[in-house]
C-alpha cells in the first residue's frame, strides 16, 4: 500500500447539507452546501459520514434512512434531513456517487466515514425501545435489546451496541463493505470515537482484541479493494487522544501497527476537542510503519470562553496555538470533526491550519487544558474519557512548602525566531479578593507587579467595578518564549481571612499577537489599582 497523500487538513462532514435546504433539495444545492467551505482551501481529503445505523442508498443489508417509522419523523430537522435523501433515491440521483465525483473534480479525495458506534438517542434506556421515535432506530436494534450496552456503562450510552457481541461486529463488517464497494471512494475511516462506549465499564482493556479483529476484517477488505481496483484504498481510524485512554477503550494501537491495519491515525477527543493530545506518542508509534498521523479537532473548544477576547476571536487564536504544536510534533497534518461552516465561517482557519509555514506570524493563545465532565443533564458522562490530562480548573490550596499547581505550556520556535510585538502572560482566579496574595513563576522566576483586570465583560452595562474573578497579567520579552515546554507556577500565599471559598485558577495563557497597531485583546475589564 502507497503511503497516504499529503492531505494538509482532512475534514469531516458529518451529513449535515443534506438539512441545510428546504425539501425536496436540488443536486447542485446538496453540492454546494457540501463543498463551498473547502474551496482554496488547505483541506486535501472530504471524510463523509455516510450515516450512523441506516443506509442513505438502495441497500440489501441495511434498513433505509426513515423507513422503521413509516417516513413519519420525530421534528423538522429530521424531516427535512430524511427526505432530502429519500427524494434524491426517489428521482434516480445518489448523493454519494455525485459527492465523490464532485470531489474528484475539485481534486480532493473523498472516503467514506463510518461511525462504529454512534448514539445520538438522547440518553434513551432500553426501556424506551418501544416508543422511542427516532430516525435513526432501526428495526434490529428494537429487536435484539440483548445486543446493547444498558445499565453496563455510562447512561446516557446504554442504547450503545455491545462490541462484544460477534453479531454486532458482524452487523458493522456488512455495513462497512456495502458501503465501500457500492462507491469509488478513496478510502474508508473507521470513526471509532463517535462514541467511544464499547464494551461495559472497566471491559475494554480485557476485550480489545475483538476491537483489532474486526479492524483486521476491515483491513482484509480494504485491501482486497486495492487490489480489484488497480489503485490504493486508504483506511483511517480515529481513535482516543492518549495512549492511556485507548487501552481502556479497546484500541491495541500497538498491535494495529504492527500488522499493519492502519493508514491513517487520527487521535482525537469524543466530546469537544482535546488540546493535550500525546502526538508526540502516536508519531513515534506509528511514523516507522509509515503510518500517517492527523490530530483531530471537534466542533469547540474545552472550557468556557473567560474573555478578554470576544469569544470567537479567542477561539481562532487557541486553535491556531494548537495546530502549530500538533505541527511541531511531527503530525502530517491536522483533521477537524463537525466544522459546520459555509463559503466563509471558517476560511481563515482552513487556509492557515494545515502547515506550520501558514501559521507564522498569527496571532495565537498558548493556554491550559479545561477538564470538563458532565456529571448531569445531556450528554452526562460523555467527557470522562477525554482530557484526563486537563490542567484546570484548579483550587489553589495553602502547602506546607509554599509549592502550587504547575501548568505546562508548550510553544513554538517560530516565536522566539520571529518575536511579536506583544506577548502577554495571564492567569484568571475566580473568587479573587484585594487582601489575597498569589505567587506567579514563569520557568522558575517569580513575576511580580501584575497588572490586574476584574472579569465585567459579563456585565452588558459596566456598571460594577469589581468582579469575582480577576486577570493577572504581566508582559513578557522575546527571549522568555523559547520554543519548547515552559513551566507556569502559581501557588496561594495567603488567603483574605473573611472568605472561605477556594480561589481557582480556571485559565492560564500566554497571548501573541503580530500586529502593533491592533487593539490589545488582552485590554478588556475593568482596570485594578496595582497591588501593593
Amino acid at each position: 500500500m502507497r503511503p497516504l497523500p499529503n492531505y494538509g487538513i482532512i475534514y469531516n462532514w458529518d451529513g449535515a447539507p443534506h438539512g441545510y435546504s428546504e425539501a425536496p433539495q436540488s443536486m447542485e444545492a446538496f453540492l454546494e452546501k457540501v463543498y463551498a467551505p473547502l474551496r482554496d482551501t488547505q483541506v486535501g481529503a472530504l471524510f463523509w459520514c455516510v450515516g450512523e445505523h441506516t443506509a442513505r442508498w438502495p441497500s440489501e443489508r441495511l434498513e433505509l434512512l426513515g423507513d422503521v417509522h413509516g417516513r413519519r419523523y420525530e421534528n423538522v430537522q429530521s424531516y427535512v434531513f430524511a427526505e432530502n435523501v429519500r427524494r434524491m433515491l426517489e428521482r434516480g440521483e445518489d448523493p454519494q456517487k455525485a459527492l465523490i465525483e464532485r470531489g474528484h473534480a475539485l481534486g480532493l479525495h473523498v472516503y467514506a466515514s463510518v461511525r462504529m458506534n454512534d448514539n445520538h438517542f438522547d440518553g434513551a434506556h432500553i426501556r424506551d425501545l418501544a416508543s422511542l421515535h427516532h430516525t435513526e432506530m432501526t428495526r434490529m436494534r428494537r429487536d435484539h435489546p440483548d445486543w446493547l450496552l444498558g445499565d453496563r456503562t455510562s447512561e446516557w450510552f446504554a442504547l450503545s451496541w455491545n462490541m462484544a457481541v460477534p453479531e454486532v461486529r458482524e452487523h458493522r463488517l456488512a455495513h462497512i463493505e456495502e458501503v465501500c464497494r457500492r462507491y469509488d471512494w478513496d478510502g474508508v475511516e473507521l470513526d471509532w470515537q463517535r462514541h467511544a462506549f464499547h464494551f461495559p465499564t472497566d471491559e475494554g482493556y480485557r476485550l480489545r482484541y475483538l476491537l483489532t479483529d474486526l479492524q483486521r476484517a476491515v483491513r482484509g477488505l480494504t485491501r482486497k479493494l486495492s487490489r480489484e481496483r488497480g489503485r490504493p484504498f486508504h483506511l483511517a481510524a480515529r481513535v482516543a487522544g492518549s495512549p492511556e485512554m485507548c487501552r481502556r477503550i479497546g484500541y491495541d494501537l500497538p498491535a494495529w501497527v504492527e500488522e499493519g491495519l492502519v493508514d491513517c491515525l487520527i487521535p482525537a477527543g469524543g466530546a469537544a476537542t482535546d488540546p493535550s493530545l500525546d502526538v508526540d506518542h502516536f508519531v513515534a508509534l506509528c511514523r516507522p510503519a509509515g503510518i500517517a498521523v492527523y490530530p483531530g479537532f471537534d466542533s469547540g473548544l474545552p472550557g468556557p470562553c473567560s474573555g478578554p477576547e470576544d469569544p470567537a476571536v479567542k477561539a481562532d487564536m487557541r486553535t491556531r496555538a494548537i495546530a502549530g504544536r500538533y505541527h511541531q510534533a511531527g503530525a502530517d497534518g491536522v483533521y477537524v470533526f463537525n466544522w459546520h461552516a459555509n463559503r466563509d465561517s471558517r476560511r481563515g482557519l482552513l487556509r492557515q491550519i494545515g502547515s506550520a509555514d501558514t501559521l507564522r506570524r498569527t496571532d495565537r493563545i498558548f493556554a491550559a487544558t479545561h477538564r470538563f465532565l458532565q456529571r448531569e443533564g445531556p450528554w452526562r458522562g460523555a467527557y470522562d474519557q477525554d482530557r484526563i490530562w486537563g490542567e484546570v480548573p484548579v483550587a489553589l490550596k495553602r502547602t506546607l512548602t509554599g509549592d502550587g499547581p504547575t501548568i505546562l505550556l508548550e510553544l513554538t520556535p517560530d516565536l522566539a525566531a520571529e518575536p511579536p510585538a506583544r506577548i502577554t502572560l495571564r492567569v484568571r482566579l475566580d473568587q479573587w479578593v484585594r487582601g489575597d496574595r498569589v505567587r506567579v513563576w514563569w520557568d522558575g522566576v517569580e513575576k511580580d507587579a501584575p497588572e490586574i483586570r476584574y472579569c465585567t465583560r459579563d456585565d452588558p452595562q459596566r456598571l460594577s467595578g469589581v468582579a469575582a474573578a480577576a486577570w493577572l497579567l504581566w508582559k513578557l520579552e522575546p527571549a522568555e518564549i523559547a520554543g519548547g515546554l515552559h513551566r507556569l507556577r502559581v501557588a496561594l500565599a495567603e488567603r483574605h481571612p473573611q472568605v472561605a471559598a477556594d480561589v481557582v485558577l480556571t485559565d492560564a495563557e500566554l497571548v501573541v499577537t503580530y500586529a502593533a497597531e491592533n487593539p490589545d485583546p488582552t485590554a478588556d475589564g475593568e482596570k485594578a489599582d496595582a497591588l501593593p
